[in-house]
């Protein structure tokens, strides 16, 4: 089964992360993959994985995510994929050549050139919806994105079911984890006779993370006197200069995230308590070091490193609403706060820090959940038999 793969970003994150390790195990069923995605770090980690890179310049999104949805200013934005769209064409019919059996959009932002890339091909299409979308009904846009899905899309996956209620109802979703290629972590050290408690912070640097937040939190943390360190793990997302950065700042759409935290730990002397990592490849080596995994996004919704964290033994304090018991499961894998505001932030952290019996206990809970919800061969199993459903049903259409 060859598969055709788009995937929309250039740094590397957890959807690229999560797309390597599903395949890593689809790889052992036979299946082969081809990648186009923006030129960056993300080619590098896929050609290690044993997937066909195709680098492009950029690929047309159309963002009707929760948060990224286009408004005001934003809409200058368009500007960029239109621009972007001839390349893309471009990478898809040099791609007609070759036989593919079946197309996997890697996020939903992608699905207007996922449409594209389907029609041209003729094969059938799965689309990956990793990122919250606005509510049903809340706009002309997102009808039809809905309508697109259930009308193009073969096959709609969502990772959680936190993501599958910013969906149609009407829709057939399956619900595929992000499962995680992880087998029995090492030891960790045990903090309690330790005198300092590690936070953790996995991710690409974005304001949408909660980075800002989470240092201000730290900085509360301080002023009371509670002996935590926060390690700050992540690819900076953008590293601009000149004048490019400063139009791009004027008009809110570029933050330097890396330079402005590093800032703000100088400011308030943090120094001694927040610890900026830059990107580190091989999380296992993280991991063993933490107490408390710290996600405190603004998407209302669990990522990828608290899921992680749970498989060793590491409870998360998580800024979501109305959790799910597949995102987080509030004062049993962790602590959910409503949402990122640094005192919340900073009184979880203070509680977990302070209180090593209930640290351990929800860490061992944790740990079991995931085990539960995301094992990796689980996951690729039922992605295999979504892939596996479609294909028979195109090669079935085909020879009738």
């Amino acid at each position: 089964m060859r598969i055709l793969y788009l995937h929309p970003a250039a740094a590397f994150g957890g959807a690229s992360k999560s797309l390597i390790e599903l395949f890593a195990c689809l790889r052992r069923q036979g299946v082969s993959g081809t990648v186009v995605t923006p030129r960056g770090p993300v080619c590098k980690a896929f050609s290690d994985a044993g997937m066909d890179v195709r680098p492009v310049r950029g690929l047309s999104q159309f963002d009707n995510t929760r948060y990224g949805y286009y408004r005001r200013l934003r809409w200058i934005i368009l500007l960029r994929e239109l621009l972007l769209l001839p390349f893309c064409v471009a990478a898809i019919l040099r791609l007609r050549r070759e036989r593919f059996d079946l197309l996997h959009v890697n996020e939903i932002t992608l699905l207007p050139l996922g449409m594209l890339a389907k029609w041209l091909l003729r094969i059938p299409m799965v689309v990956h919806v990793r990122s919250l979308q606005r509510s049903p009904g809340s706009g002309l846009r997102t009808r039809f994105l809905n309508r697109w899905l259930g009308t193009y899309a073969d096959a709609v996956v969502a990772i959680d079911h936190t993501v599958r209620k910013t969906l149609d109802a009407q829709l057939h979703v399956h619900i595929v984890h992000n499962g995680l290629g992880i087998d029995i972590p090492p030891l960790r050290r045990d903090s309690c006779d330790q005198a300092v408690v590690k936070v953790g912070f996995l991710g690409v640097l974005i304001a949408l993370k909660g980075v800002y937040e989470l240092v201000e939190a730290m900085r509360i943390l301080r002023q009371r006197g509670v002996a935590v360190h926060c390690l700050i793990a992540g690819e900076n997302a953008r590293q601009l200069s000149g004048l490019k950065a400063w139009v791009l700042g004027k008009l809110g759409f570029a933050r330097d995230v890396r330079a402005d935290l590093e800032a703000l730990i100088a400011e308030h002397d943090l120094q001694s308590h927040v610890s900026m990592l830059g990107f580190v490849g091989d999380v296992r080596t993280l991991y063993p070091q933490l107490d408390v995994l710290c996600f405190p996004s603004h998407l209302d919704a669990a990522g990828r490193p608290v899921f992680e964290a749970a498989f060793y033994s590491i409870p998360s304090v998580v800024a979501v609403q109305d959790p799910v018991p597949d995102a987080i499961i509030h004062e049993v894998t962790g602590l959910a706060v409503l949402r990122p505001d640094p005192v919340l932030l900073a009184d979880a952290l203070q509680r977990l820090a302070e209180d090593h019996a209930l640290r351990q206990r929800l860490g061992r809970q944790a740990q079991v959940w995931a085990h539960e919800n995301f094992a990796i061969s689980t996951n690729a199993t039922l992605m295999y038999g979504v892939y596996l459903a479609h294909v028979s049903c195109a090669l079935g259409s085909g020879a009738q």
